[in-house]
């Protein structure tokens, strides 16, 4: 749907500036034999792990999949095991497909933009076929590559060899990251299109079906907090005596210290019967204890 474009395209240029950012203020190749390969990968690979663990962690399908028990009362059947790991297989790809915006974004940018690359594999350039550097040992020779990626280090007879190994190791990067794009590209179209083409619903019928969805989703979560507030309001007037934010509030309730410490400390979700659950500690004390104590009356001035 049109916010799930408007989704992943805000992802995709928060990724391209962060990784601007990141680059400018951050990356700094060692220019040295053995390191300038870790250094480079890491910046390479590393973010976009972390930006695949945090598309996965803001998803909310994530936890509703992880979450998700079998009812006991659904009978199990090979048909509704079948039933269910297809469904299973259908939202992780769907939730990875999100994943993988941001990830593949970054890597598209850096190898692109290819200042990582060019750190990471320097020193690993056929260097003899530029005719530099004949009589050096091969240990040598890597040394001096390693320096390419800081034009400073490099001795100045090997400035051409170098402005060409950084032109060749630019090259190499930007198509890779231009053939990824195009590989992801037409990845998601065809799956777009396998997926229109084994879909039981019509065109009209799955815009009806995603609208109703979308709409049953929002009273939902209306419907929840509304009810969550009704639900909490009476707990909390009988542990003060009022309603917030209601008028006209004759009286209150003044808690003793040994409620006090009832409802104060770490509160975990408690298991009250086979289908009840204690939500907080004053839950827990508005279900058990009874509403006497002393009340103070309030001046109606």
């Amino acid at each position: 749907g049109k916010e799930v474009v408007i989704a992943n395209a805000i992802i995709a240029i928060l990724t391209i500036g962060g990784q601007q950012l990141f680059s400018f203020f951050t990356f700094s190749c060692p220019c040295h034999v053995g390191q300038n390969l870790i250094y480079g990968l890491a910046f390479l690979g590393v973010p976009a792990l972390i930006l695949l663990i945090v598309g996965y962690a803001l998803n909310n399908q994530t936890w509703r999949l992880v979450m998700g028990k079998r009812s006991h009362f659904e009978k199990v059947t090979s048909s509704n095991r079948l039933l269910k790991c297809k469904l299973v297989c259908f939202v992780l790809c769907s939730i990875t497909g999100r994943a993988l915006v941001a990830p593949v974004t970054w890597l598209a940018v850096t190898l692109i933009n290819g200042s990582y690359y060019i750190c990471a594999v320097s020193e690993y350039v056929p260097v003899y076929y530029y005719g530099a550097a004949p009589n050096v040992t091969a240990s040598e020779r890597s040394r001096i590559l390693a320096t390419f990626p800081c034009s400073q280090l490099v001795p100045p007879e090997l400035t051409r060899v170098r402005d060409e190994v950084i032109l060749l190791l630019r090259y190499q990067s930007q198509v890779a990251g231009w053939l990824l794009i195009a590989v992801v590209v037409i990845t998601v179209f065809l799956s777009y299109c396998l997926a229109s083409c084994f879909s039981p619903l019509s065109f009209l019928h799955f815009r009806y079906w995603s609208s109703y969805v979308h709409n049953e989703q929002e009273l939902f979560d209306e419907a929840t907090e509304q009810h969550s507030r009704l639900y909490a309001m009476q707990h909390v007037k009988k542990f003060f005596g009022f309603v917030p934010g209601g008028g006209n509030v004759k009286e209150i309730r003044i808690p003793s210290l040994r409620e006090w410490q009832a409802i104060s400390g770490l509160a975990f979700l408690k298991r009250v019967d086979e289908e009840h659950y204690d939500y907080s500690l004053l839950h827990d004390w508005a279900l058990k204890e009874r509403a006497n104590g002393k009340y103070l009356r309030i001046d109606e001035d």
